[in-house]
């Protein structure tokens, strides 16, 4: 079965933005490291080596029972939702991993166990060509009303995603495989049914994966999983209950819940604080949060390292950088334009200016869907990830784009303008656009930056397609084929970019249901091929995860292809 890698879910711009590269561990094969901060190195053929994991790892008995926890999110959200397309991003996930069930533990390499407080048994077999998976639920597991788990939400679940049109979800992967949930010898079993073998199915229910179990009674229709969890958290299901949500404060404050039947949470409450991302390391400085990813902000990291009892936690993460071009824009529905855009931009100045100040390697990022480093990794772009601005004013010619007089390019009287939406107060956005502007109006092509609101950055212009150009990082998972479908495949809601074409889709088709690791890789390098021609998402660079943390925190940080296990959260005993 092909090893676990990881997928890619939109996150907010100034997070760390994974996708669904096939990265199983940043670590060179036979590297120990999992938890420290070590720079990062190379191995013998120049490729960066990082460390896994930077948690500041401590077990549960070193750790003092009690205390608060502020952690810093980038935006307060409306749709709290996960599996919801408007709530598949960072800050909504960030907070809903501490509320709703996730069956499966993920290391840091993507290893996926079954986590004992939802699952009892979890079985596996092939029945004349079908997949079938049997989910016996732990009996203790209840809903934050004290009503059971059973299968008839695994049922529930299913149905809202398996690509129902009426239900907005973000990644129906998976789901969209599945033929019938039924009960199997009581209700705390559900039987699962597959067309036929599927090889990432332990991303199904899956925190890592951004796909938590939903309750029945809020996901059996398509209104009840649109509005339940808008403005509002109904009902949880996890170590810690919603205390309270403050669209005013811009706060969500969960508690530990007393009714949690898995070993208790170590934290009493955790403080989600909704900041303007260029406003979290002077917040952290403050000591008005605990917690913040800091991307690849220099001045951030700087900042982290000069505060009193603050540290740096940083490791190779499923973190890609991107910019999206808008395939539906007027000006951008000619393929060989995008493409032509893609060859204008020198990835290489934008990457380095990005990441100036930090300690942490270049490297070019030629594919959509694996890292340099990784098994199976090539350059499928026939050219087009080469910089080549003299090809760029070519292909634009061939379109019919010609430069008029005062030297932007029109065609049929329209000019070749487009505008980059970027949150307002975001240096490393502003930055990339400044960089892109020049680099476009250099082969005819005008840019016009437009600012606007961090908190609307995604719910009132990426999730409604309200660009042309912008920028930002995809949240990744230790599942590639089954995270990527979301990001790319014709018709998904979180296809930002809104290209595609049918050999993508069945590449990525092939690589969930692959015999062998080769196999996948054959068909995610295809993927790839494809990808380079629609020309949506231009890769910059697998980014760092790079966090703030107090050194009195542990068991949080740089967490590598892991989830945060958000119980085992605590402080150090002084």
């Amino acid at each position: 079965m092909p090893r676990p890698r990881f997928t890619l879910a939109p996150a907010a711009c100034a997070a760390a933005l994974s996708l669904a590269l096939g990265l199983c561990s940043c670590a060179a094969p036979g590297d120990t490291a999992v938890d420290g901060v070590a720079a990062p190195g190379a191995d013998p053929a120049g490729a960066p080596r990082m460390t896994q994991q930077a948690l500041n790892a401590h077990p549960r008995d070193q750790l003092r029972q009690g205390g608060t926890l502020n952690w810093a999110i980038d935006q307060f959200s409306t749709q709290w939702n996960p599996l919801h397309a408007d709530g598949s991003e960072s800050s909504t996930n960030d907070v809903m991993k501490a509320l709703l069930p996730t069956f499966w533990r993920s290391d840091a390499g993507g290893t996926q166990t079954p986590n004992p407080a939802y699952l009892k048994d979890v079985r596996v077999e092939v029945k004349q060509g079908r997949q079938q998976v049997t989910w016996t639920l732990n009996p203790k597991a209840h809903w934050s009303d004290g009503s059971p788990m059973t299968w008839k939400d695994l049922e529930a679940t299913w149905r809202a995603m398996r690509g129902d049109d009426d239900f907005r979800t973000s990644n129906t992967a998976g789901f969209d495989q599945v033929t019938d949930v039924v009960r199997g010898v009581d209700d705390r079993q559900a039987v699962m049914t597959f067309k036929a073998p599927y090889s990432e199915w332990q991303a199904m229910f899956n925190n890592a994966a951004n796909a938590p179990l939903l309750p029945a009674r809020y996901a059996a229709t398509a209104e009840q999983f649109n509005t339940a969890y808008k403005d509002r958290i109904p009902l949880t299901g996890g170590p810690f209950r919603l205390e309270r949500l403050d669209p005013q404060a811009r706060t969500v404050t969960v508690a530990a819940d007393p009714d949690w039947w898995g070993e208790r949470p170590l934290l009493d409450k955790i403080v989600f604080k909704a900041i303007d991302t260029a406003a979290m390391p002077d917040a952290f400085a403050r000591g008005d949060v605990d917690f913040f990813n800091n991307g690849p902000s220099a001045t951030g990291y700087q900042k982290i390292k000069d505060t009193k009892g603050g540290e740096v936690r940083q490791a190779g993460g499923p973190n890609l950088r991107q910019i999206v071009l808008n395939g539906r824009s007027p000006q951008l529905t000619d393929a060989r334009v995008r493409q032509a855009l893609f060859q204008a931009l020198d990835r290489a100045e934008i990457t380095r200016t990005d990441l100036a100040g930090l300690d942490w390697p270049y490297t070019p990022m030629n594919n959509h869907f694996l890292v340099p480093n990784q098994h199976g990794y090539k350059d499928n772009s026939g050219g087009l990830s080469r910089y080549d601005p003299k090809a760029a004013e070519r292909a634009l010619d061939e379109a019919g784009w010609r430069r008029g007089q005062n030297g932007t390019r029109a065609k049929d009287g329209r000019e070749l303008a487009l505008r980059f939406v970027v949150p307002a107060g975001n240096q490393l956005a502003a930055g990339e656009s400044a960089l892109v502007t020049r680099m476009l109006g250099a082969i005819g092509v005008k840019v016009t930056v437009d600012p606007v609101p961090a908190g609307d950055f995604f719910q009132l212009h990426i999730n409604k397609y309200d660009f042309d150009l912008t920028a930002f990082a995809l949240l990744g998972t230790p599942f590639p084929a089954t995270g990527s479908v979301g990001t790319f495949q014709q018709g998904a809601g979180g296809n930002y970019a809104q290209v595609g074409s049918d050999a993508l889709d069945r590449a990525l088709a092939e690589a969930a249901s692959a015999d062998t690791v080769d196999q996948e890789y054959d068909a995610i390098n295809r993927a790839d091929a494809e990808a380079w021609q629609v020309a949506g998402l231009v890769p910059l660079y697998q980014r760092p995860a790079i966090y703030g943390v107090r050194r009195t925190v542990a068991n949080l940080g740089a967490p590598g292809l892991a989830d945060f296990v958000y119980e085992n959260i605590g402080l150090v005993r002084p």
